[in-house]
């Protein structure tokens, strides 16, 4: 740990999360625009719910495999290269977006964005993985994602604007230039971290994946990144929608309510990821301060998206449930990756961090695709088949939060890892999952 802080640079370290909090702001305005403009598409290409959801969740198809790809190259290969590819891969994908009238079209672009997007957010957080020593790792992954929070915000009062004077497509277009410039400016300020060169030779073992992904605190954060991006991927692609078609307010207040959602959420994942450090600093074991506090979260998180099936709440405490419940869900990514960070060793780190993006990506892909079966089989009433979805998606927070409870135990992994390196157990066969 002395080495790590003697070559920890704040300034420089903090300039780095800053520029790649700013691409991940890019990156969800990508994702979000799809939802924003969901009722024009719908219109214009008559499109039913289904369709849409299957629209909303082409972007991971094959996102699972990207980002697992994308993740064992960041292993081997410079993180400042690959994350200029893939936001430059972004821009240009949004450039067919203007003209396509075929839906087929539509879906193959969606589809190449989530082979850009896919590998994004592992290979931005091992890079800045390699700026920040472990404990001081919460805030800046945590800042990471508030870009995400600050594009969604952003998408919120900025595309119902843009649709409305120059229609939906105008969007994409805005997207591509903004890509492009975040490009030119990583080209020039962008750099690679030098604390893994400091803790290379204490880290340079391999664990065989056979135990790293057998492992307790491995497995329960993947269930919990699937839990959160179930929630993630289904407002994402429905609430917009959901707020225009099923609690009845017109764009531009759906807009604006959507920013609001954000604004509410976005501080909240901020202030959670803050409290866990806090917990660390004060010599809280990370099983409490990061396993047992994410799991709870989940939990809190999953009674509240029940609750919207409940028929006596009204549309107001019904935004209030929504907004909670996603802003405690987002804790998961940036206290998961930590833990991740804490228990594997820096040359597999990358790759694993994209595992559990990769599983995250299915609950991507089924989310906004149930969500739409479940307004068909209501009738086409959104706001009932919306509501049914929460009760699923609450259903899967609170299971994989409980399983959290049992599985995340940093400091039990670690010493599991220690037997494999030091040769005490077969790690070639059968290994205990302690």
């Amino acid at each position: 740990m002395t080495a790590e802080r003697s070559e920890y640079r704040p300034a420089r370290a903090w300039s780095i999360a800053i520029m790649l909090a700013l691409m991940m702001l890019v990156n969800f305005l990508d994702k979000v625009v799809l939802g924003l403009v969901s009722v024009p598409m719908m219109r214009e290409l008559h499109l039913t719910p289904t369709q849409f959801g299957l629209l909303g969740g082409s972007l991971n198809w094959l996102f699972s495999i990207s980002a697992v790809v994308g993740g064992l190259a960041a292993n081997r290969l410079s993180t400042k290269w690959l994350l200029l590819t893939m936001a430059a891969a972004w821009s240009v994908l949004q450039l067919p977006m203007l003209v396509a009238s075929s839906v087929w079209v539509i879906i193959a672009c969606r589809v190449l964005l989530g082979v850009g997007e896919g590998p994004a957010s592992p290979v931005a957080t091992h890079a800045i993985y390699k700026w920040f020593p472990d404990a001081r790792r919460n805030l800046p992954i945590a800042v990471l994602h508030q870009g995400s929070a600050l594009g969604l915000l952003i998408a919120g009062l900025a595309i119902p604007t843009i649709t409305t004077h120059w229609g939906w497509r105008a969007n994409f277009l805005v997207l591509a230039a903004l890509g492009l410039v975040w490009c030119a400016a990583w080209l020039v300020f962008g750099a690679e971290g030098s604390l893994e060169r400091v803790a290379h030779a204490s880290s340079a073992k391999r664990i065989p994946y056979a135990v790293l992904l057998t492992d307790r605190t491995v497995l329960g954060n993947f269930l919990g990144h699937f839990a959160a991006n179930w929630i993630l991927a289904m407002t994402l692609t429905w609430l917009p929608t959901y707020l225009q078609l099923g609690l009845g307010y017109e764009a531009h207040a759906a807009g604006r309510i959507f920013a609001l959602f954000v604004a509410v959420t976005a501080p909240m994942s901020l202030g959670f990821a803050w409290l866990s450090q806090r917990l660390l600093a004060r010599g809280v074991p990370s099983r409490i301060a990061r396993g047992l506090f994410v799991s709870v979260m989940l939990v809190f998180a999953g009674g509240l998206l029940a609750a919207l099936a409940y028929p006596g709440l009204g549309p107001t405490a019904k935004t209030v449930a929504l907004a909670l419940g996603s802003g405690m869900s987002l804790i998961m990514y940036s206290v998961g990756p930590a833990m991740l960070g804490e228990v594997t060793p820096s040359v597999q780190r990358a790759g694993v961090l994209a595992m559990s993006n990769g599983l995250a990506a299915l609950a991507g892909l089924a989310a906004p695709v149930i969500t739409g079966m479940l307004i068909e089989t209501a009738g086409g009433s959104t706001s009932h088949g919306f509501e049914q979805a929460c009760l699923v998606c609450g259903v899967v927070l609170l299971g994989c939060g409980l399983l959290g409870t049992v599985c995340l135990d940093p400091q039990r992994s670690q010493r599991r890892f220690a037997d494999a390196l030091s040769g005490t157990e077969d790690v070639a066969g059968t290994y205990p999952l302690y």
